[in-house]
């Protein structure tokens, strides 16, 4: 899955990121049936003390209509976890982790959940 993951966020990132954003954060969604898919949201604040933050959206990068989609048996919980376990190994040695490091935060999270933050500077 990493496979899948790098070559959608290389895709993504290969764009011009708007001045105006401060952060990023994955949203996951739950879609039935064993599906999920992930967008990437750029946004104009960052604060790990206020789950909110990712709503102030600025841009999703065009993920909303190009969704990283995929089909497992697990609960959300689970794959919530390993898509954590992917983000943080892109971020490690991703082709555009600079550009996302380049920011005050990155979070993952269900859209009606919780927010973990993966990385802050």
């Amino acid at each position: 899955m990493y496979n899948e993951v790098a070559d959608w966020l290389n895709n993504v990132l290969s764009k011009d990121v708007p001045e105006e954003v401060v952060a990023f954060c994955f949203n996951l969604y739950e879609d039935g049936d064993n599906a999920w898919s992930m967008e990437l949201v750029g946004t104009e604040r960052f604060d790990a003390d206020d789950e909110d933050w990712p709503c102030d959206e600025v841009t999703d990068f065009g993920t909303r209509e190009g969704l990283l989609a995929w089909d497992k048996d697990s609960e959300w919980d689970v794959v919530l976890e390993e898509m954590s376990t992917i983000l943080r190994q892109y971020l490690e040695d991703g082709k555009y982790a600079h550009i996302l490091k380049s920011k005050e935060g990155i979070g993952i999270g269900f859209v009606d959940g919780d927010v973990e933050i993966l990385f802050t500077k």
